[in-house]
């Protein structure tokens, strides 16, 4: 999606009005000679030229370039469809988006005690640099939304055998694609394979190396002697994430007592979270109704946005 820069603002300290210039240098610590650039997830601020027009029309008020805060001012580009991990690039420069919006900062904002509101807290996009180089107002950029990669995998001998047809991936996806849904992108892709360790450790290899964000797998996390999913995860994972599935097998425990005997397991392999779920088709909605309250958090965790 392309886009035009319209304006370039800067100042060299912080808490005064930024002010336009005709050209940049941007490194790894943000914009060379802004009071804002250096070690941090905000290192350059956004903000959409048709929002600024907008507030100007609603208001009345004749903001200039900059008097948001706003490091660049961007054309052609809806604002409320950006997400965190998002890319933006003019030239050489590549940033990275981080955080949407901040806190209001209130009666110290000049324009909220002149207007009574501002636009950058709702709507700036804040970024940090991952490639540098040199930007002029009137370039052109453009605008890659993140695609999240997300595979289900089924674990089940009869399923993959075509005895029964696998309920669970199914509801899965369909669990998936419906959180997923506010996103630009993402992509949900579904197999089925033998309760078969090798071929497990074979798939979850192959999703670390082409760096797939998501992973779920259901079955294969009772007592029975083909239940080998937990013990494939622990093989291939980096670290264990130990609360998520503690969690969840204490709050189901307490009204169903064999939920306790659940093996599920949560990991990060490389880059990529796996998350093995029981069989079942109602385990799995209870269990992904408690794991997507933190998914897209900890997948920006993953990518380096813990604060």
């Amino acid at each position: 999606m392309d886009f035009t820069l319209k304006a370039i603002n800067i100042s060299e300290k912080k808490g005064v009005v930024k002010h336009p210039v005709e050209r940049a240098t941007i490194d790894l610590l943000g914009i060379v000679d802004d009071a804002h650039r250096g070690e941090w997830h905000r290192q350059v601020s956004l903000l959409s030229a048709e929002s600024v027009a907008g507030f100007k029309e609603r208001s009345g008020y004749d903001v200039k370039e900059g008097e948001f805060a706003e490091n660049l001012l961007i054309s052609g580009i809806d604002f409320t469809r950006i997400h965190k991990l998002d890319r933006f690039r003019i030239g050489d420069v590549e940033l990275e988006v981080t955080q949407i919006g901040k806190v209001c900062h209130g009666d110290s904002c000049a324009i909220y005690r002149a207007v009574g509101e501002c636009i950058m807290p709702r709507e700036g996009v804040f970024a940090r640099v991952i490639k540098g180089g040199i930007i002029r107002p009137g370039d052109h950029g453009e605008y890659t939304p993140r695609v999240l990669s997300v595979r289900v995998v089924t674990l089940s001998d009869r399923a993959a055998r075509g005895v029964y047809a696998d309920k669970s991936g199914p509801l899965l996806v369909a669990l998936l694609e419906k959180y997923l849904g506010p996103r630009t992108g993402f992509e949900v892709l579904r197999e089925v394979i033998p309760d078969d360790a090798l071929q497990l450790k074979e798939r979850l290899l192959l999703f670390r190396e082409q760096g797939v964000d998501l992973v779920f797998t259901t079955g294969g996390t009772g007592l029975g002697p083909r239940d080998v999913t937990p013990e494939v995860v622990r093989e291939v994972a980096d670290k264990e994430i130990p609360g998520i599935m503690e969690s969840i097998r204490v709050k189901f425990g307490t009204t169903i007592p064999s939920a306790v005997l659940s093996r599920s397991i949560a990991a990060l392999s490389g880059t990529t979270l796996i998350f093995a779920l029981p069989g079942s088709v109602k385990a799995v909605g209870e269990y992904f109704g408690e794991i997507e309250k933190i998914l897209l958090h900890l997948v920006e965790m993953v990518n380096g946005l813990g604060h």
